[in-house]
């Protein structure tokens, strides 16, 4: 046992490397669901072009971390699981769907953005975890470098969550359209 995990030496044992390929492909299906969220989210975000560019930008951090997915899972022999990818892109098709008709769309689509970042940054700091813990330090790098991202999106999202509400309200009180 280690003193400071409690735990036995776990670089050795199956089930941690099973564990850790299922969060790998767990991940996978979570950043498939976050580009279908952000690319019906982009399309609608008329009148907010801040929030736009973010997606935008975030779109292609996401793009690069499935690509780094997919890598890590192929040094396994293992794919990214597309019953996972198919169930997650159908609930954030759904997601979005469900803020459309909402008179604050773009508020409500902000909050779950900066909530889905924020799982994202707990699921990556738990792959780090268990990469570390399965003895495969070699994945460490590139999945700090993605929480970096996460974490990088998360603030820009809480940053714009005050000017994003202003302007909501600006465009309400002169009757312009505000949802999106």
């Amino acid at each position: 046992m280690t003193a400071s995990t409690g735990t036995t030496d776990l670089a050795s044992n199956e089930t941690v490397k099973n564990v850790f390929i299922t969060g790998l492909q767990n991940a996978h299906a979570l950043e498939k669901e976050a580009l279908q969220l952000m690319q019906r989210q982009v399309e609608r975000f008329e009148n907010y072009p801040e929030m736009s560019d973010l997606l935008r930008r975030h779109i292609a951090e996401t793009e690069g971390q499935v690509r780094r997915l997919d890598e890590m899972l192929h040094t396994f022999g293992e794919d990214r699981s597309l019953l996972k990818d198919m169930a997650t892109q159908f609930m954030a098709n759904m997601a979005a769907a469900g803020h459309m008709p909402m008179a604050d769309e773009v508020l409500k689509n902000t909050f779950a953005n900066h909530a889905f970042e924020n799982f994202e940054i707990a699921s990556y700091k738990s792959l780090i975890a268990m990469a570390q813990a399965a003895g495969h330090q070699r994945f460490v790098p590139a999945l700090q470098e993605t929480l970096r991202e996460e974490e990088k999106t998360a603030q820009a999202i809480y940053d714009m969550i005050e000017p994003i509400t202003l302007k909501y309200l600006s465009r309400e009180a002169q009757g312009l359209k505000a949802d999106r």
